[in-house]
C-alpha cells in the first residue's frame, strides 16, 4: 500500500457511496416514474455531486472505476496499488 489513508480519504469515501446510493434508488425510481422532473432533477444534482466527489478522491487517492470510467494517473497505471475502495 503506497498511499496514507487519512481522515479526508473515509470522509470523501463516505460521500461518495451516498451520493452513488441516492443515485441508484433514483434511477430504479425513474424507470417506473419516467416523467417525474423532480425526480429527475435531483438525479441531476446527485450525479453532478457524484462527480465533483470523484474529482477530488481520484487525483489524491486513486481511481475508483475500471474500464475507462475513471483516469488511469497522471504519470503511472495505478490500479495495482491498493487499497481499493471495496477493501476499507
Amino acid at each position: 500500500m503506497n498511499k496514507k489513508l487519512d481522515d479526508e480519504y473515509y470522509q470523501l469515501l463516505e460521500q461518495i457511496q451516498a451520493a452513488d446510493f441516492v443515485i441508484v434508488e433514483l434511477t430504479l425510481y425513474l424507470d417506473t416514474h419516467p416523467n417525474d422532473q423532480q425526480a429527475l432533477q435531483q438525479f441531476n444534482q446527485f450525479h453532478e455531486y457524484s462527480q465533483q466527489l470523484k474529482s477530488v478522491f481520484e487525483p489524491k487517492y486513486g481511481p475508483l472505476l475500471g474500464f475507462g470510467n475513471s483516469p488511469g494517473g497522471e504519470n503511472k497505471w495505478e490500479w495495482g496499488q491498493g487499497p481499493w475502495p471495496w477493501q476499507v
